[in-house]
């Protein structure tokens, strides 16, 4: 008879068959609803981002790219966030606690090294990326602030409703951070970190009087950067009515072609591929407004479901923060909530200027729009999302991590 296990040279017993498969399906425990929609929102992405920027050769900015460039370089990001996706779902999310501090500084730094002359690259005005595929630390900053604001509000917690030792360390942190994107100049990713910190610290129990004493600083922080730059108050005016001659031409351009894409999707879409906005009228049209040209070619209908995938990962992402919290793991809800957060806020942000609801501000869609770093950093946040809910169902198993 064979037994289901052998006796190794040094006389103890190896593993099992039956732990080894216990263990790998242990390691199959995972959201794969979750998985299967963030992949379908990266794959549509990449066929809208193809479609939007196949006639950018056309251009003298672009005529030396091929028709597939943005499309390669795009696939190649997917590829290599689930590569990282996957290792950085191993990573046991007591360690990235344990980490967060450490991460946070070194982020701080990637954000002053992108200031440097002759360090930091200069891309339509604005010096936000690193060389050697480094990418762009504003978005490492996005998810870094989930951990680092997750691990202060677990390791103050008997601090939150003191000012002092509790509120005033994280407002500093944060408002440091945002000078550095503000000198970049990054407005709207200093937007969603504040909204990130904000949001965790709320979740976490501040004193509700702090905080809306901070959110009522913060907002007027933001009017007085609009107010003070020239550039973003006529961009501002120029949202409030986007159809004057002058501002249709200028300010608002993005604005105005983005609403006819929409315009002319109606309820169907013109077809896939057959987008006239994207021909050289919308500027931007495979980053910042992808969603027109989603809107013109596949049209509500196709705007409602991508709106729908998006909001099912928030949706879930606050299960299993619920979750978590509710077994006592209170740094991985925060962060599994903040990881919603983060996404949220970002993809309101990015639809509501593509709808004109919001002022014209480059913020890509998460997971959709072209872009290495975000894509990248996107699936690593998703990654220890999808670990946390892991953790949850070991932890009420009565299992271990």
């Amino acid at each position: 008879m064979q037994l289901p296990f052998k006796f190794a040279s040094g006389g103890g017993a190896s593993a099992t068959p039956i732990d080894i498969r216990a263990r790998q399906s242990r390691m199959m425990e995972y959201d794969q609803p979750l998985v299967w929609v963030v992949i379908l929102l990266m794959l549509l992405g990449m066929v809208m981002v193809y479609s939007a920027s196949i006639a950018l050769p056309d251009s003298p900015k672009f005529a030396a790219y091929s028709n597939t460039y943005f499309l390669q370089r795009q696939a190649t990001f997917i590829l290599i966030a689930g590569v990282i996706g996957a290792l950085v779902f191993r990573v046991p999310v007591a360690m990235l606690q344990a980490g967060a501090p450490y991460l946070f500084i070194a982020t701080l730094l990637l954000l002053v090294l992108v200031l440097i002359p002759g360090i930091g690259i200069v891309v339509n005005g604005g010096r936000r990326w690193l060389p050697f595929g480094l990418g762009q630390p504003s978005e490492v900053m996005k998810l870094i602030m989930v951990l680092y604001a997750a691990d202060y509000t677990v390791r103050k917690q008997e601090y939150m409703h003191k000012l002092t030792k509790g509120f005033l360390p994280m407002a500093l942190a944060v408002s440091f951070v945002g000078l550095l994107l503000l000198l970049e100049p990054d407005l709207g990713a200093f937007g969603v970190i504040v909204c990130i910190a904000m949001g965790i610290l709320f979740l976490g129990g501040v004193n509700a009087i702090w905080f809306g004493g901070i959110a009522a600083m913060l907002v007027t922080i933001f009017v007085s950067i609009i107010a003070l730059s020239k550039f973003r108050r006529d961009r501002f005016f120029a949202y409030l009515n986007p159809w004057e001659e002058e501002n249709a031409l200028n300010k608002a351009y993005q604005l105005t072609h983005s609403l006819i894409a929409f315009g002319r999707g109606e309820l169907f879409g013109v077809g896939l591929g057959g987008s006239v906005e994207k021909l050289h009228y919308l500027p931007e049209a495979h980053t910042d407004f992808l969603l027109a040209v989603i809107g013109e070619e596949l049209g509500l209908v196709g705007v409602l479901v991508v709106i729908a995938l998006f909001y099912w990962i928030v949706k879930r992402a606050f299960d299993i923060g619920r979750q978590a919290i509710a077994i006592d793991q209170t740094f991985a809800g925060l962060v599994a909530k903040g990881i919603g957060i983060w996404i949220g806020v970002q993809c309101f942000i990015n639809m509501g200027v593509n709808l004109g609801l919001l002022p014209t501000k480059g913020l890509t869609l998460p997971l959709m729009s072209y872009g290495g770093s975000g894509v990248v950093i996107n699936c690593v946040g998703l990654a220890i999302l999808l670990r946390i809910d892991y953790e949850n169902r070991v932890l009420m198993r009565g299992g271990r991590v």
